[in-house]
């Protein structure tokens, strides 16, 4: 009887299995934020390496040589990198956080959901960059107003029903808690 009721219990990383509702219960925005700052940390190295990569196969020798397709470049390494772990259901800073990112019906991402939220979750950032293009801002003045949409972007999961962030919405995607694997 016991077995019954525990394997009757739908996880929402089955993939047949319909997950429950509580179970698709997006993680506290803290939580959810300390992971993305996390994320980024650890995205720094993989734009390291892909720019070094990048600058020594063209034989770029100025920052500012070569910018846009090096821009474009590190627009596809990051797509790469998170369409494939996505797919997979977490990226590293995700499992450390115990966060997985699931469909609406919390079945695994497929490859094309996982790009679709890649290029949504731009809206992190875009909205604030092309505000103030046509200004000329200043280094401080830009990082002001970058960290500030982040915060709106952020908060504005407040007014989704189950508070999850507007691009998951956008996409198809959920955040939800993850129980860590046992050893």
């Amino acid at each position: 009887m016991i077995s019954n009721q525990a394997s009757s219990q739908p996880h929402a990383s089955s993939g047949n299995v319909p997950a429950t509702s509580h179970s698709l219960q997006a993680p506290g925005l803290w939580r959810r934020m300390a992971c993305w700052l996390y994320e980024g940390l650890l995205l720094f190295g993989v734009i390291f390496i892909a720019g070094y990569l990048f600058s020594t196969l063209t034989q770029t020798r100025h920052a500012l040589e070569n910018r846009h397709v090096q821009q474009a470049f590190l627009f596809v390494v990051l797509g790469i990198y998170f369409t494939w772990f996505w797919a997979k259901g977490q990226t590293l800073a995700m499992k450390t956080w115990h966060i997985r990112v699931v469909d609406t019906q919390g079945r695994p991402l497929t490859q094309a959901r996982a790009l679709l939220r890649y290029v949504l979750a731009w809206l992190w950032f875009l909205p604030a960059l092309a505000a103030m293009a046509p200004f000329g801002l200043t280094g401080a003045e830009s990082a002001v107003i970058v960290l500030g949409w982040v915060a709106v972007w952020a908060l504005l999961s407040r007014f989704h029903p189950q508070r999850q962030f507007w691009h998951d919405a956008l996409a198809g995607t959920r955040l939800i808690s993850s129980q860590p694997l046992s050893r």
